[in-house]
């Protein structure tokens, strides 16, 4: 199992400056650049301080001139706020400017309140359908000339220009937690970023089934890769729980605004909704938290982690970006990297040493 980090420029204060959200951004994938984790992904989200990346494209392009290996990803492209010529070009020119290292991942989207401000006021649950179209007709356009008539969008003879630096073009990963998403997405040939948000460890061996199930009923396509993310904390002593867990807490709250569109948004800062309007409010119990999210000590992590392992997960995905106090994200990347990545690299060793010797 790898590991990769999930990172958004977060502002939840008129007060922060934009160059200190910058400058942390900037020194979290440079940690995670050394630290050895093999992606970073970054997110698309439109009019919303807390989530500042209205073209990811454009946030990988200046990470890459400070990295030196660290793939880079979109988690994720939101599919009904692009067009396919413009996303088949972007994506491959990012491509080129981040050296060949860009990881294309698009979802449907999630959150109503930006669908009301960027794709006409669809619900966000018929952004699928938008994916759907908008994949096939993005790889067709970076194998060459291709006209497209479809339901969402129709255009004569065109290509990407430029064609990406991958051949035949950056890996395809698709956000995925219905049955429906993963099959469509295995027989496509795209990878699968999933989560199991703030449910119970249950949950992560649901996930790995859908998965295994689509893998199976696509015997011809190679196996895809398997990602999955929760928010992250790791910390010293088992006492120092009680932050991450309160801010997992407030954050959610913010998300529920977004989500189902019930809070106010004043100048791009989301309200936290009151408790008694939040959806599953088990997932707010602080004991539920503490237990069902990647926080803990480094022991503690790499217990959790054996349920993904086990689920059949490639890639476990740090989300670091819920307002986590900066110095508590450099702490977990620093001790995920040095206590953490270190267990599961002496057992992917031992796993191929007995591969070789046939035990």
């Amino acid at each position: 199992m790898k590991f990769a980090v999930s990172l958004s420029m977060e502002r939840f204060s008129p007060e922060t400056p934009m160059k200190s959200v910058l400058g942390n951004m900037l020194e979290l994938v440079k940690l995670a650049d050394t630290g050895g984790f093999e992606t970073l992904w970054t997110a698309e989200h439109h009019t919303i301080e807390c989530t500042i990346s209205p073209n990811p494209f454009t946030v990988l392009t200046w990470l890459a001139q400070h990295t030196d290996r660290i793939r880079l990803g979109t988690a994720t492209l939101v599919a009904p706020y692009w067009t396919p010529i413009r996303l088949a070009g972007e994506a491959a020119l990012c491509d080129h400017l981040t050296g060949g290292r860009l990881e294309f991942g698009i979802a449907r989207g999630a959150y109503q309140y930006e669908f009301d401000r960027m794709a006409g006021g669809i619900p966000q649950q018929e952004g699928v359908a938008y994916m759907k179209e908008l994949v096939p007709a993005v790889q067709k356009l970076w194998a060459g000339d291709y006209a497209h008539d479809g339901h969402y969008w129709k255009f004569p003879l065109a290509t990407s220009v430029p064609k990406p630096l991958q051949k035949p073009h950056p890996r395809i990963w698709v956000a995925a937690r219905d049955p429906g998403t993963f099959d469509w997405a295995v027989a496509n040939g795209a990878n699968i970023l999933s989560t199991p948000l703030s449910a119970p460890a249950a949950e992560i061996a649901v996930l790995g089934e859908k998965f295994r199930k689509a893998v199976a009923d696509h015997p011809h396509v190679p196996r895809p890769k398997f990602m999955m993310q929760r928010r992250t904390c790791v910390y010293a002593k088992p006492d120092d729980w009680q932050v991450a867990v309160q801010h997992s807490m407030d954050y959610g709250r913010t998300f529920e605004n977004l989500f189902q569109n019930i809070g106010t948004v004043t100048n791009g800062f989301p309200e936290a909704v009151p408790f008694d309007t939040v959806k599953g409010r088990d997932n707010y119990n602080p004991e539920s938290i503490r237990k069902n999210l990647m926080f803990g000590t480094p022991d503690e992590v790499i217990e959790k982690l054996l349920d993904y392992e086990a689920a059949g997960v490639d890639q476990y995905c740090l989300g670091l970006s819920f307002n986590l106090p900066f110095e508590l994200q450099k702490n977990t990347l620093r001790l995920f990297a040095e206590e953490v990545m270190p267990f599961f690299a002496r057992r992917e060793r031992e796993s191929t040493r007995l591969a070789v010797a046939g035990e």
